[in-house]
């Protein structure tokens, strides 16, 4: 055989070799192949997750994160200049814009629930809360039992909304309802009570209080309406994404690094202000980061 045939005959299988992987890709890393670009949908206002700076730029535990699936997206696809596009999202619309392809990726404080993961997918839970109350000190509300016949503030689109109304029921206690477009909002009302408790994660509650004018005029009630976990949101049957996902996020916290990661937003000082949450690792969630999983409430 000649060597100009032999060469033509190599080039040609690793021509069809590559067209085989391209088509090979499906979902959402085929869309990002094929356009050259990522969408990551963040929040402007779930401290410590995902939120703005001081600069207005998107930061948090949660971005961290997703920022090591965006750069395992790179590896993967041998796009080392891959364009990131960074979309603001909100609890009514995260999903809807995940679905439509708006963006890819959605990094924030998401609940996994199984209603959800009828809609769309999860990678491992990265953190675990509780669903519970802010209130003023001076307000003489004590308990969840306490809200009784009291106006309460939650974010549109959260799981608070439908655990409330449980909550209602079985308690046989009656609240009006008000609602913030964003947690900032929502902590806003009952700061400016227009509302005497806002109804959240614990973790966005500390958040908020810690960034509010006057932290010390506030307190998380004890007590709890469901336990929850956190994680980022994709696309739903979408395998070769999903497996990417929870590859590198199950790496991070199989090895370890998660602890590093999770102690800088959690347990050390964080922008703007420089304020420490100091909100330790639950025993629930370090035996989430030994065994990742998906699993949804």
């Amino acid at each position: 055989m000649k060597l100009t045939k032999l060469i033509g005959i190599v080039i040609g299988a690793g021509a069809i070799a590559g067209m085989a992987q391209a088509q090979d890709l499906s979902g959402t890393l085929k869309k990002v192949k094929d356009t050259g670009a990522i969408t990551v949908g963040y929040r402007e206002s779930s401290i410590p997750f995902s939120y703005l700076d001081d600069k207005q730029q998107p930061i948090g535990y949660a971005m961290d994160l997703c920022m090591r699936i965006v750069d395992a997206v790179k590896t993967e696809l041998k796009i080392p200049n891959l364009k990131v596009n960074l979309q603001p999202v909100t609890s009514s619309n995260r999903i809807p814009l995940l679905q439509n392809g708006t963006i890819d990726l959605e990094c924030g404080s998401t609940t996994n629930s199984v209603t959800r993961q009828q809609q769309v997918s999860f990678g491992p839970t990265y953190f675990v809360i509780d669903v519970t109350a802010a209130v003023k000190k001076n307000s003489n509300i004590n308990s969840l039992e306490d809200l009784n016949g009291k106006t309460i503030s939650t974010t549109s689109g959260t799981t608070s909304v439908p655990l409330l109304k449980a909550y209602e029921k079985t308690k046989n206690a009656q609240v009006k309802e008000i609602y913030g477009k964003d947690h900032a909002e929502s902590f806003l009302l009952m700061a400016d009570d227009r509302a005497t408790a806002f109804v959240m994660d614990d973790i966005l509650l500390a958040g908020q209080i810690a960034n509010s004018r006057n932290p010390s005029e506030f307190k998380i009630l004890p007590g709890s309406l469901r336990q929850e976990p956190y994680s980022m949101m994709l696309r739903k049957d979408d395998p070769q994404f999903k497996a990417l996902v929870d590859k590198t996020i199950g790496g991070i916290m199989k090895s370890g690094e998660i602890d590093k990661i999770y102690n800088k937003w959690f347990m050390s000082p964080i922008p703007p202000k420089g304020i420490n949450l100091n909100f330790p690792i639950k025993p629930v969630l370090r035996e989430d980061f030994k065994n990742p999983n998906d699993k949804g409430v």
